[in-house]
């Protein structure tokens, strides 16, 4: 599966000049990762976000946002952002922001 790569650098642009921060093709499309964890990335054309167990029922509430739900099966502290969700850097900025403070909190791998 192709992934949209202008939305894939709109994130790295976010994300530029964090420390341990590795990109990897997963879930068909790219991950970008802090010390060794998920923090967000992009499938298709739309933006992944792992936001954690705790923030999960909030950040599904936002507009555009959905849970997701890749192999058919609901995965909690995951939320797919449709394109109208991020259509401003701010936007961008802010779904970024949760993921890193997410990945932020784990240990490194």
């Amino acid at each position: 599966m192709a992934y949209d790569k202008s939305l894939a650098e709109r994130i790295r642009k976010v994300l530029r000049g964090r420390s341990k921060l590795t990109e990897k093709q997963a879930f068909g499309g790219i991950s970008f990762m802090l010390n060794g964890n998920v923090a967000c990335g992009v499938i298709g054309g739309e933006m992944m976000v792992r936001v954690g167990p705790a923030a999960h029922e909030e950040a599904v509430q936002q507009p555009h946002a959905r849970i997701f739900d890749f192999s058919g099966r609901p995965s909690k502290g995951w939320i797919m952002v449709a394109p109208d969700g991020f259509k401003t850097e701010a936007d961008l900025k802010s779904w970024v922001r949760r993921s890193v403070d997410f990945a932020s909190s784990l240990p490194p791998k």
